[in-house]
């Protein structure tokens, strides 16, 4: 299967399994732009609503880089005014799905609450994305993805033993709790509503959805297998068989060597003396076998073990730098990373076999228009040149 070709803008030629479906994105940072990104690139056509005076925000990209507008249309829209919010309610009624991701109350003081959404379009999907969820004595306060972190109880799982939590950039919360969650919410609901005809509320909380995959854990937890502290537990760098070291050239491999006929092919090609190998999980040894391998590993550079272990099931990997991913042999057969103009990025994932992707690109003009945004969904031209010279439109 061949990666997704570059798209020609954000609604032209617009494949993928969702095609022919259409959302509404209220503008916000994060896990909502990423969740429409990903709703774009399989086949749906995304508008983007930003406020009429929306500032650049706070790490502001050229438009070839930035890509929480790419692959959409875009339309600054004053919604404190009626005409504005009663604009954006008769395009939500030729709409599937809107994403929100603002805190409680925003889209009910606007006249943009579910209620009022669902009345004019009953079928319609209005996925909610928080922080905290949409109530809770928390639910109104701002937070980051290591602010949702802490609350799950994760933060504190991540790092090493007398070191304090390492936040794992905003890919815990923010992107695999909040947008791939909120993303699973509505695929989940345009199911049922293709069974029942109707739409509903999706209320996803990144506080949730990152305790979610943590779920796991809390079983082996509960199971008297996981100690509820860092750097002391399998997988959280406790063992000396799944963690990483210092090369001879400062850089570092991963080692995730867990199951026995792993760790067998792993001691063999080091070499690492057979007793560990016979007694691998005997936590007195650690600290020895720990000390062994580390040694063993700053004898060769990065490079000359990813020679040794490359081909083999050791799960031994070199631990590569972002602009290195890219061009490792694996990724580029792949295609796994993929150019847009002037932006090499992931490719779309996952992949389908029976509809291909179209790689989002920068919004072309017509893109950002209004009237041409607006006669997409079927406002008269005269009424759009009126709304612009009432001034409802940013630029």
């Amino acid at each position: 299967m061949t990666a997704p070709p570059t798209g020609a803008g954000a609604t032209a030629g617009k494949t993928g399994p969702l095609a022919g479906l259409r959302v509404i994105e209220m503008a916000g940072l994060g896990p909502v732009p990423l969740a429409a990104l990903m709703l774009s690139e399989m086949g749906a056509e995304v508008l983007r609503v930003e406020r009429a005076d929306s500032k650049e925000p706070l790490l502001s990209l050229p438009a070839a880089y930035d890509l929480d507008r790419q692959g959409r249309s875009i339309l600054k829209l004053d919604l404190k005014r009626p005409d504005g919010a009663e604009l954006l309610l008769r395009l939500a009624e030729k709409t599937d799905i809107l994403i929100e991701g603002f805190r409680p109350g925003v889209m009910e003081r606007l006249g943009l609450g579910p209620d009022v959404v669902l009345e004019r379009n009953p079928a319609l999907i209005y996925g909610r994305l928080t922080g905290f969820g949409q109530d809770g004595p928390l639910s109104r306060l701002a937070g980051h993805d290591i602010t949702y972190l802490a609350y799950a109880g994760l933060l504190h799982a991540i790092g090493r033993q007398g070191a304090p939590p390492v936040p794992p950039l905003n890919l815990v919360a923010d992107q695999s709790g909040g947008a791939m969650m909120l993303i699973a919410g509505v695929l989940a609901a345009l199911f049922q509503r293709s069974r029942t005809g109707k739409g509903q509320v999706i209320d996803a909380a990144m506080v949730e959805g990152a305790s979610m995959l943590a779920a796991p854990i809390h079983a082996f937890l509960a199971a008297g297998l996981w100690i509820d502290s860092r750097g002391q537990n399998l997988l959280d760098s406790g063992t000396p068989f799944y963690d990483t070291y210092e090369t001879a050239d400062g850089r570092h491999v991963a080692i995730g060597c867990l199951e026995p006929n792993f760790f067998a092919e792993f001691a063999e090609l080091l070499p690492l003396d057979q007793r560990f190998v016979r007694s691998q999980y005997d936590r007195t040894l650690w600290p020895e076998m720990r000390a062994a391998i580390a040694d063993g590993i700053r004898k060769k550079t990065r490079d000359e073990w990813a020679d040794v272990f490359g081909s083999t099931d050791a799960c031994v990997a070199p631990v590569l730098s972002l602009t290195e991913a890219r061009d490792h042999p694996h990724n580029r057969a792949r295609q796994s990373f993929v150019r847009s103009g002037r932006l090499e990025r992931p490719a779309p994932s996952p992949r389908f076999s029976q509809a291909s992707q179209t790689l989002a690109a920068v919004p072309t003009a017509a893109d950002c228009q209004p009237a041409s945004v607006l006669a997409r969904f079927g406002v008269d031209e005269s009424e759009i040149e009126a709304l612009a010279r009432s001034g409802l439109f940013g630029q």
